[in-house]
């Protein structure tokens, strides 16, 4: 065994000779791309010459140069073009707590594992319910991503409705969840690993704008009873992850509180917004949700993956998973919300409580409301001008900043128009300058924009706008041409 080795592992001068070249090359990059001294917003690679690169860089790359080599060949999203996926730049502070916790390396499956974050997780989680409108029963946890964490939920919700004990005894029932038709495909994901399958799945239409159409509850709700299944829980999405759309949460509430049926709110993107004094309102009636999710990476600038699972009765928070590992956990005459491995999948999570908990420290509630308040305002803004633009046709009304619009042209047929819609989000992906993602609303192709970073601005907007033009213009040419 070569001890010579694992010294230079865990020498802390080499780790701070590291840590000084790697903040300094960060800073670089932050300062590149936030003020934009490099115009591209993803640096583009076809995935087999990416794969190719790296196999060849881990034998003859410089291992100086390893740490710069990786932010350069990526995607740049502390950069204004950067209106792509719904990840936030993280705020530069959370580097320094996502440091902090992969160096410690606290575990969080028991509070001897990760006292402080264990601590630090009750606090912004008691201050999340408290923003949602709940009392002091209402208890949440940190787990990894909302996809997890609506898993979870439903899961919550499957042993709080149901009189039979599925967790110990599985079940031979049909069960069923209520869901619009445009929510994230992780609740479909979750409902069948519950094994629901897809007759347990009870698709909501949508209407016009996109948002489910509550004026079907009830019909939907007896159409299912009446071949068997029992409906133990209705999901709100807050808002859709294609269009952005909140859906109506008042409506839903009384539609669950009816029936007796758990009302979860899917707010991984939109949840954020309770700290927005200005656009609060588009999550009324969250406050009559049993369980709510909120992503931090998304609208609350921390670094993935950081998600809030929020229960209005605190209880259910430690009587999802009746799982007993005498090594690790004992059963407690209290409620021990200090032992994490108890309420969520993870045995091992990281430290996540600590990104929130900083930006709370340093910045206040305040910073979350000025950065919801920002993206939401420019989502706005970028619809606007897309409505009043000749070339272009706008999905939907955006109520977040989420924006779904396309480039349109009247002598193209709806195959031509979503052909050249394709083609136009690849050549932007190619080209680099602006990263935009797409999706596809009732047969039509749609460009998609999700406004992440603060400093994006609508001159950004009208520059985006202007390079499709050019694109489509091109494009349609060259076909042109040809014939």
């Amino acid at each position: 065994m070569d001890k010579n080795l694992l010294a230079k592992v865990y020498s802390p001068l080499n780790f701070q000779k590291r840590g000084y070249q790697l903040i300094d090359e960060l800073t670089a990059h932050l300062d590149d791309k936030l003020n934009e001294k490099s115009e591209k917003a993803i640096n583009w690679n076809d995935p087999e010459e990416e794969l190719k690169f790296w196999k060849d860089f881990l034998k003859n790359g410089d291992e100086n140069d390893l740490f710069k080599t990786i932010t350069e060949r990526t995607t740049y999203v502390h950069h204004p073009h950067y209106i792509g996926h719904q990840v936030s730049p993280a705020a530069p502070i959370t580097a320094l707590t996502g440091m902090i916790s992969s160096l410690l390396n606290n575990g969080m499956a028991v509070y001897e594992m990760g006292m402080s974050p264990s601590a630090i997780e009750r606090v912004v989680t008691d201050l999340l319910c408290e923003r949602i409108g709940w009392n002091a029963d209402a208890r949440g946890f940190l787990t990894s991503g909302g996809t997890l964490a609506n898993l979870t939920a439903l899961l919550t919700a499957r042993k709080a409705i149901l009189n039979e004990d599925v967790w110990n005894a599985g079940t031979s029932s049909a069960l069923g969840i209520m869901v619009s038709e445009e929510a994230h495909y992780c609740v479909d994901r979750a409902a069948r690993i519950m094994g629901l399958g897809e007759k347990g799945i009870i698709k909501i239409p949508c209407g016009e704008s996109f948002q489910m159409d509550i004026s079907v509850l009830e019909e939907k709700y007896k159409e299912a009873k009446a071949k068997g299944i029992t409906i133990f829980a209705i999901v709100g999405s807050a808002p859709s992850t294609a269009t952005g759309m909140f859906d109506n949460l008042k409506a839903i509430g009384q539609f669950a509180k009816k029936y007796n049926v758990w009302f979860h709110v899917d707010g991984a993107h939109g949840g954020a917004g309770i700290f927005s004094k200005k656009y609060k309102h588009t999550l009324k009636g969250i406050e009559n949700a049993d369980s709510v999710v909120i992503d931090g990476h998304k609208m609350m600038m921390l670094p993935t993956i950081t998600t809030a699972l929020l229960l209005k009765n605190g209880m259910y928070a430690n009587a999802t998973f009746s799982q007993k590992a005498d090594y690790l956990l004992t059963d407690s005459d209290h409620e021990d919300w200090y032992n994490s491995g108890k309420r969520t999948f993870e045995c091992t999570k990281t430290m996540m409580s600590i990104h929130w908990y900083t930006m709370l420290k340093y910045y206040g509630e305040a910073v979350f409301d000025a950065y919801v308040t920002q993206l939401y305002d420019m989502g706005a803004s970028f619809g606007d001008i897309i409505e009043h633009h000749a070339s272009f046709h706008l999905a939907v009304t955006p109520m977040a900043n989420i924006v779904c619009f396309r480039f349109v042209d009247s002598n193209l047929s709806q195959i031509q128009l979503n052909e050249l819609n394709a083609k136009i989000r690849h050549q932007l992906l190619e080209d680099g300058e602006f990263y935009i993602v797409q999706t596809k609303l009732r047969g039509w192709h749609y460009l998609r924009v999700t406004v992440m970073n603060p400093f994006t601005t609508t001159d950004h907007f009208q520059k985006l706008l202007d390079k499709i033009v050019s694109l489509a213009e091109k494009s349609v040419s060259s076909k042109t041409t040809v014939c």
